[in-house]
C-alpha cells in the first residue's frame, strides 16, 4: 500500500507542470529545498524516480508520466469537494482562537492567510508560545485549537497529524563536516551542539536518535528559541538540530548549511489538537478540516 500524502502529490504536480523546481516553489510559496524534499519523500513511497536531470533541465521519468494525470485528477476533485462542503456549511462570520508552539509560527501565518482568503469573515486570534504555555492553554480551555509537534500525554486531547516536520542538522558555512557526504552519526559526537532546552520536542527527538545508536552528543549550550540557535550556529558556536521549516530563509541566503547526516532528516509531524470534549465552533471546525484536507504545505 502506498502511503504518500496529498500534499506530496500537489508538489509533484507543480514541479511536473513547470519542469522546474524554482517555479514550483514560487507558486507554492515554498523554498526550493522544501520542494526537493517533498519529491524525494514521494519517490521513496513509490519506490521509483519521478524525475531525471539532463544538464540543467529536468524531465519526467516513465513513472512520473504515469503519475501526473492521477495527481491532476485528485487535485481537481479536492477543489470540487472543498467547494461543495463550503456551500453546505454556508460559513459566515466567526472567531477562531489558535495557539501554536514557537517553531510552528514559521509556517502558520502562511496557512492562516490561505484559510482567511477562503473565509474572509472569520476573525483569527493567534497565540504563539512555548510548548508548556500551549499545553496550559489547552488545559485551561482558553484556545480552540493548537498546533504542536508532539501530542501531550495525560490530557484528554484529540490530535491529528497534518504536516511533516523534518528535523535536520545545521552548521556554519565552511564547517569541516560540510565536505563529508554522508556524515556518520558517530562523527557528530566530536563536535559541540547548541540545543533546545530539555522537554522541547526537538530536544527529545535529538536525544532519542543518539540514544538509539549509543552516541553521547556534546551539548555545549542550551537555548529556548530557534532564532538564538540559528545565530549561535551561524557564529560557529556549534552544530544544531532544527526543523527544516525554521531555516528555509537561512538556507536560501547561505547563512547556514544543512549537513548530509545518516539517519537524518528525522521525520516528525505537526499535529492539530483540541480538548476531546470541546465543542468546536464552525470556524474552528473549518480550520481543522482545512489543515486535514491534505492540501496544506509549508
Amino acid at each position: 500500500m502506498l502511503h504518500f500524502t496529498l500534499r506530496q502529490l500537489q508538489v509533484f504536480e507543480k514541479v511536473a507542470s513547470h519542469l522546474n523546481y524554482s517555479r514550483a516553489a514560487e507558486e507554492l510559496y515554498l523554498s526550493q529545498p522544501a520542494v526537493s524534499m517533498q519529491i524525494k519523500q514521494l519517490e521513496g513511497h513509490i519506490g521509483l524516480p519521478l524525475f531525471e536531470q539532463m544538464g540543467k533541465k529536468i524531465f519526467l521519468t516513465e513513472a512520473g508520466i504515469e503519475l501526473l494525470p492521477y495527481a491532476r485528477n485528485i487535485a481537481q476533485q479536492m477543489l470540487e469537494m472543498e467547494a461543495m462542503f463550503d456551500e453546505m456549511k454556508g460559513l459566515g462570520q466567526g472567531k477562531l482562537t489558535l495557539s501554536v508552539v514557537n517553531t510552528a509560527n514559521y509556517f502558520t501565518p502562511q496557512l492562516l492567510a490561505s484559510f482567511c482568503r477562503q473565509h474572509p469573515n472569520i476573525t483569527v486570534s493567534l497565540q504563539v508560545a512555548n510548548r508548556d504555555a500551549v499545553l496550559k492553554q489547552l488545559a485551561d480551555n482558553s484556545t480552540d485549537l493548537a498546533i504542536m509537534g508532539q501530542p501531550p500525554s495525560g490530557l484528554d486531547i484529540t490530535a491529528k497529524q497534518f504536516l511533516d516536520n523534518p528535523l535536520v542538522v545545521i552548521a556554519q558555512p565552511g564547517h569541516a563536516l560540510t565536505k563529508m557526504k554522508p556524515v556518520k552519526l558517530a562523527q557528530l559526537a566530536a563536535h559541540p551542539f547548541v540545543s533546545r532546552e530539555q522537554g522541547s520536542g526537538t530536544r527529545s527527538a535529538m536525544e532519542r536518535v543518539f540514544a538509539q545508536h549509543h552516541i553521547h552528543p556534546r551539548i555545549s549550550m542550551e537555548m529556548e528559541t530557534n532564532e538564538a540557535i540559528k545565530q549561535a550556529v551561524g557564529a560557529g558556536m556549534g552544530l544544531g538540530i532544527l526543523s527544516l521549516h525554521s531555516i528555509e530563509l537561512e538556507l536560501e541566503t547561505a547563512r547556514l548549511v544543512m549537513l548530509d547526516v545518516e539517519h537524518f532528516p528525522l521525520l516528525r509531524h505537526w499535529f492539530i489538537a483540541h480538548r476531546s470534549n470541546k465543542r468546536l465552533s464552525s470556524a474552528a471546525l473549518a480550520f481543522k478540516e482545512f489543515l486535514l484536507s491534505g492540501r496544506v504545505s509549508a
